[in-house]
């Protein structure tokens, strides 16, 4: 929305999504008349609002450099992230941005609509980058799916080769079905540890109207196969679809709640689904008429901003029921007799306080 955001801010320049990086290089180089404009921006002129075109994703990931951590304040998103177990921990990210691509709420099919990722001794160099420089001792790569086939095959074994397997924990984020137990056994051999992975509704209809492309069966397997090789599956789950009854996201809880109870999930992250401008799921809304409201300060995940037959008490409600799965008894017991270190304590009193944030939110 730049035309929005030029009538409602003093802003000059506007990157309208691809890739963020070379298109602020090249405004910079613009600035300094050396370089034209690149389709993607959205500018003022003579009182104007002009751009260059819908943006392109033709730039060579392969080219850019590591990121300067040091200027951009690595160690104010190292210890509180509940993505780190052990601190302090750091992100990259190899890819973008997800290789299915297909998800009708998520924003990241309209900002990179193709899957493009770096090399995989690139990611391999960057580790080794921040083990020597840093006292990082977890990484979360956040491409939106983590690559798979051979790219993953040939990054694991160099985790192992270099023997970054023994200096660094890994996390990624990942896709129901996408893995078998031999992979992912092969990701914990190479220092992987946590999982994410985006389990959204329990309702084979919601699945496929969000265009998962998955079934039940393959979220409990994957879960199941992931546990059994050593690794720490963690859950997003979203509640508040249009279409949905309190039934069908009840059937949502009891799935988080079996997950739990058999040990095949270790953390999860429940919110209210929002329609974000630009995605699918929006433009269903508007044609339907189901929009509460366009004012974007709502959109933040804790309120519903559609029209559901859920009450927006409700709606909070079973999101609590969520949080709550940590409380279950044998969820406990499980915690209890996991811990090892103190960095497993750590990890836990962290989670307990976010935990009371979350109930909190949707209180």
């Amino acid at each position: 929305l730049p035309e929005e955001s030029f009538a409602n801010s003093e802003v000059d320049y506007i990157l309208t999504g691809g890739d963020y990086d070379f298109l602020l290089l090249n405004l910079v180089n613009w600035l300094d008349g050396q370089e034209k404009l690149e389709p993607g921006i959205w500018y003022k002129e003579d009182g104007l609002v002009k751009n260059t075109g819908e943006f392109k994703l033709n730039h060579n990931l392969n080219d850019l450099p590591f990121i300067d951590r040091d200027l951009t304040k690595w160690w104010l998103y190292s210890e509180k992230n509940g993505n780190f177990k052990v601190t302090p921990g750091t992100y990259t990210m190899v890819g973008r941005d997800c290789w299915w691509h297909r998800c009708t709420f998520c924003a990241w099919t309209v900002l990179y609509p193709t899957f493009r990722v770096r090399r995989s001794p690139l990611l391999l160099d960057e580790i080794e980058y921040l083990i020597e420089n840093y006292p990082i001792k977890e990484i979360f790569d956040d491409t939106g799916t983590f690559p798979i086939g051979k790219w993953l095959e040939k990054f694991c074994k160099g985790m192992v080769e270099r023997g970054y397997d023994k200096e660094i924990q890994m996390g990624c984020n990942m896709r129901f079905g996408a893995l078998t137990l031999e992979q992912y056994s092969l990701m914990k051999k190479a220092g992987f540890r946590y999982l994410l992975f985006g389990l959204e509704s329990a309702n084979q209809k919601t699945l496929d109207k969000i265009n998962k492309h998955l079934s039940v069966h393959e979220i409990i397997k994957s879960c199941k196969n992931a546990k059994e090789a050593g690794l720490e599956p963690h859950l997003t789950i979203m509640v508040g679809y249009p279409w949905e009854t309190k039934e069908d996201a009840l059937k949502t809880v009891n799935l988080a709640k079996k997950l739990f109870k058999e040990g095949y999930a270790d953390t999860l992250q429940a919110t209210i689904v929002i329609p974000y401008p630009g995605t699918q799921l929006f433009k269903d809304c508007k044609e339907k008429d189901l929009l509460v409201t366009e004012g974007w300060g709502e959109y933040d995940m804790r309120r519903s901003v559609m029209k559901t037959s859920i009450s927006p008490e409700e709606l909070k409600e079973i999101t609590q029921s969520l949080y709550k799965v940590f409380f279950e008894p044998n969820f406990l017991f499980r915690r209890l007799i996991s811990i090892r270190s103190l960095d497993d304590i750590k990890f836990i009193k962290r989670g307990i306080t976010k935990i009371f944030g979350h109930l909190k939110d949707f209180d």
